[in-house]
């Protein structure tokens, strides 16, 4: 099985961690201790919270002020609507801050919202038999 572990510096991993389990990430107890959290999305996505200390030891770059500068955009996929909403929900409630309302593109149904450390997480629920032809870009005139 392929799988995808996103790397994450956070300043604080016990209030990162904490914000991630509020929006539904579970916690790997093995993979993690004082300066990491291991953080389940799905058995193939983790994310990995890292300490700056610890972080710094995988990279000579320096960390990026992420609440100051954009360094990647993360999505997760949701089954219906009603997900979006929850997970933004709970991310305003865990601290986070809504960064695009969510927004309903007949077929699309998102926005996004940053983590306390200022991680961007984008949100989407795609109504797959909505969605418009391959060859149609979205936004053009009919």
């Amino acid at each position: 099985m392929r799988m995808i572990f996103v790397n994450l510096p956070v300043r604080d991993v016990a209030r990162a961690t904490a914000f991630y389990e509020a929006i539904g990430f579970t916690r790997n107890a093995a993979f993690s201790n004082g300066v990491a959290s291991a953080m389940q999305w799905s058995d193939a996505i983790s994310v990995m919270l890292l300490d700056h200390s610890f972080y710094a030891t995988f990279t000579e770059k320096p960390i990026a002020d992420t609440h100051a500068t954009s360094a990647a955009l993360f999505c997760l996929s949701f089954d219906d609507r009603a997900q979006v909403d929850a997970i933004h929900a709970a991310a305003r409630d865990a601290g986070g801050r809504e960064t695009r309302a969510i927004r309903d593109q007949q077929f699309m149904y998102g926005g996004a919202f940053e983590d306390p450390d200022g991680h961007t997480w984008e949100t989407v629920h795609m109504d797959r038999t909505a969605a418009p032809p391959a060859d149609t870009t979205p936004g053009d005139a009919a």
